[in-house]
């Protein structure tokens, strides 16, 4: 096999840095580098690499001759690095010990050089790939809001889980293809082991079940926590939550009112704005 990995972008590239294709020496392929673009080119080039040629790093943009033909007409540019699957390219061993790393919730980094092709576990020098564990949705609070919420989470690629002890609003009937969680919340957020790639969203509008869980995601590294509200209900709340111990720092990690303002009205412009929120602080930097 080879894989294609994108390491740099320029303007509107439609893949970001880091993605992935894998292309198999008999023409099967999984992933995108351009959405298509120049696909095309890439596959030639894997095959090439899959039969023995060394590693390859190819640009592609609109100002190529051939932009029409294998470009980015959309205006962007890119460059990809095709290596082999193999210990003089991308070791094997290394798609298991991503899988590892993102099942327990860790990071893992990997350094390719650019000149040998050569992938290693760990910082150094050249093309740095960072692999985050999967994105998650701890949503607490069966509501309204809630359905539409775990809708968008699914199309963004976030696995949403409702959590609610009330068991006439946690019902598979309203929440279809969804993990539902009918325990205590600071139990059941617990369970789960929120990681940087985790978020957390209160909506039930009940202290006794919002709170609990607030304070379970701020006992963890908690990559976005929000909690439903108006102001003057989010400042009561940070009232409560800093008689049960949390700090001005801790409280700060809570986007009150919950997601961006985008002058929303009706659930599912609210559940946008969450989402927003969500996003937005998932792709953060990381300090």
């Amino acid at each position: 096999m080879a894989l294609v990995t994108v390491i740099s972008t320029w303007g509107s590239a439609p893949r970001p840095v880091g993605s992935h294709m894998l292309v198999n020496a008999d023409g099967r392929f999984e992933g995108s580098v351009s959405g298509g673009c120049v696909e095309g080119d890439v596959l030639q080039a894997a095959a090439d690499v899959i039969a023995g040629a060394h590693a390859m790093l190819k640009r592609y943009g609109v100002a190529d001759a051939t932009a029409w033909e294998v470009g980015m007409p959309c205006g962007g540019e890119i460059a990809v690095l095709v290596q082999p699957v193999s210990d003089a390219g991308f070791p094997p061993f290394l798609f298991e010990r991503i899988a590892r790393a993102r099942n327990a919730g860790e990071r893992l980094v990997v350094a390719t050089d650019l000149a040998t092709g050569l992938s290693r576990e760990g910082d150094g020098s050249g093309f740095v790939n960072r692999y985050d564990p999967p994105r998650r949705l701890l949503i607490v609070g069966a509501v309204q809001i809630a359905q539409a919420l775990a809708a968008l989470a699914r199309q963004v690629g976030v696995t949403p889980t409702v959590i609610d002890p009330r068991g006439r609003f946690l019902t598979a009937e309203r929440f279809a293809d969804c993990e539902l969680d009918d325990g205590w919340p600071d139990e059941a957020i617990a369970r789960r082991k929120p990681d940087m790639a985790t978020a957390i969203v209160t909506l039930s509008h009940d202290p006794k079940i919002d709170d609990p869980a607030l304070l379970a995601a701020l006992a963890a590294p908690t990559g976005y926590i929000a909690a439903l509200g108006s102001r003057r209900s989010h400042a009561a709340r940070l009232e409560r939550l800093a008689d049960a111990g949390m700090s001005a720092r801790d409280l700060a990690r809570i986007q009150g009112p919950a997601g961006l303002d985008i002058r929303a009205t009706g659930a599912s412009e609210i559940a946008l704005s969450i989402a927003a929120g969500m996003i937005a602080a998932l792709n953060a930097p990381t300090p």
